[in-house]
């Protein structure tokens, strides 16, 4: 009985490793299938990058944040090449912000019937669907995805007249003075930027959210300075972009306003700090407390600027403006060799204002009525558009003249990564480090290894 007791124990005492293995491995399983089950209802995702590159901007996460509805996205591409795969993973990163998204990835070439139907033309563009409105996407990046996206979620589309016909700015050119960049600009914020030209209808359209003009190269045609008028007394925003030269007919205008005009050029010393060769650029660094220029903190050229007076007409009230830096002036003579401030012609030390805001109440609905006044035009221009901080003061305007949330703040372009530059030492410590000292250390470790395992023996 004893014997048999003793090998019960002994088969038992066996069987200990096989069981206690066994139950490693199911609850390892358990583990696994609950952490799997748990990861596909409760989905997070954590980006560790420095510069985020792999999550949403908050100008993006805002956007989507407009949305009640759910948004549908269709990938026209081979869902295992490289191209569906990348924009997939873009898209995925929409889905986190908005986990009802639906993200679905089409071969052309299998479905050429669907793809026909959704109007795509190139492999890799996306259909983007919201509330029965769509739109394709054929750049693929996230600042053209994320205006597509604010455009179907917009309810209105607010039109932009730019007025044309006197050769003024066009909003649709491509010459260095026009002004088609930043038409391209409003359009991804959901605006409609059209050109108007007054010599051929009667009146600025009802319609009309912001009135865009610049100075005519030619006489305006009667009457087209009193439909500007016209549209000012009914209450229309304007943004009127003046260079140095003559009005060609918008004196009256000038009257209305109440402008007073510098005469000459504005000249600013500090245009040289900033790598600008000519002197006549007007400098605006310092922006005042204000809602329009609460986020421009980069400085704006302004080529060729007039320069203005601070006392606008009765009934309307100067509510900010910007101005140059304490080393500009108003070159009233030629702006070729040495120049110099003249006091006695008039030439006044700044800082002076290049950019009016100006406002007046509206009794008939509430409302405020708003204009601004730029004495340089080029800033906004294909050509000067880019430079420094002109493209945010451009878009800082139309936004105050615009209704509250109009105009989108879209995602930055994407900033190309940082060179990794090593100097003469560094290179040489890397080397040392891979080539010597790494395999030095690895040596040791196994020697000191191999001489514990003989003082064992």
């Amino acid at each position: 009985m004893k014997s048999s007791l003793t090998f019960a124990r002994a088969q038992l005492r066996r069987l200990n490793r096989p069981l206690a293995d066994a139950l490693f491995l199911v609850l390892l399983l358990a583990v696994l299938i609950a952490g799997g089950w748990l990861t596909a209802r409760h989905d997070h995702y954590w980006d560790w990058t420095a510069v985020g590159a792999n999550s949403l901007t908050p100008e993006s996460s805002a956007i989507l944040g407009r949305l009640d509805g759910p948004l549908r996205a269709t990938v026209f591409a081979d869902p295992a090449s490289p191209l569906g795969k990348g924009i997939e993973r873009l898209l995925m990163r929409y889905r986190q912000a908005q986990p009802d998204m639906r993200i679905e990835v089409v071969d052309p070439q299998l479905f050429p019937e669907r793809t026909r139907d959704a109007g795509v033309t190139l492999i890799g563009q996306i259909l983007l669907d919201y509330r029965g409105r769509r739109e394709i996407v054929a750049e693929v990046g996230e600042r053209a995805i994320s205006a597509a996206i604010a455009r179907l979620g917009a309810g209105r589309v607010p039109w932009v007249a730019v007025i044309e016909g006197h050769g003024e700015r066009a909003i649709q050119g491509e010459a260095g003075a026009d002004l088609g960049r930043l038409g391209r600009e409003l359009s991804e914020r959901g605006f409609l930027a059209r050109p108007l030209d007054l010599g051929r209808v009667e009146e600025v359209p009802i319609n009309t959210r912001i009135l865009v003009l610049s100075v005519p190269r030619i006489p305006l045609f009667p009457g087209v300075v009193e439909r500007l008028i016209q549209y000012l007394d009914r209450g229309g925003n304007l943004l009127w972009l003046l260079d140095p030269g003559p009005l060609n007919g918008l004196e009256p205008l000038v009257e209305y306003l109440g402008l007073t005009i510098l005469p000459g050029t504005i000249v600013d010393a500090d245009a040289a700090a900033l790598g600008v060769a000519t002197p006549a650029v007007a400098v605006v660094a310092e922006y005042p407390d204000h809602p329009f220029s609460a986020d421009l903190d980069v400085p704006a050229l302004l080529p060729g600027s007039l320069g203005f007076g601070t006392e606008p007409a009765p009934g309307w009230l100067l509510e900010t403006y910007l101005a140059t830096g304490a080393r500009s002036w108003n070159e009233i003579g030629r702006l070729d060799g040495l120049i110099d401030r003249d006091e006695v012609i008039g030439e006044q030390a700044g800082p002076l204002p290049v950019v009016l805001a100006l406002n007046r109440p509206m009794p008939e609905d509430g409302r405020e009525q708003r204009v601004l006044v730029v004495g340089d035009g080029d800033f906004a221009s294909n050509a000067q558009i880019g430079a420094y901080g002109n493209r945010a003061l451009a878009l800082a305007l139309l936004a105050w003249l615009s209704d509250p949330g109009d105009l989108t703040v879209l995602p930055p372009d994407p900033l190309a990564p940082d060179a990794l530059v090593l100097d003469e030492q560094q290179r040489l410590r890397i080397g040392l480090g891979s080539l010597v000292i790494l395999p030095a250390l690895f040596l040791l470790i196994g020697l000191g290894i191999r001489w514990l395992r003989w003082r064992g023996t």
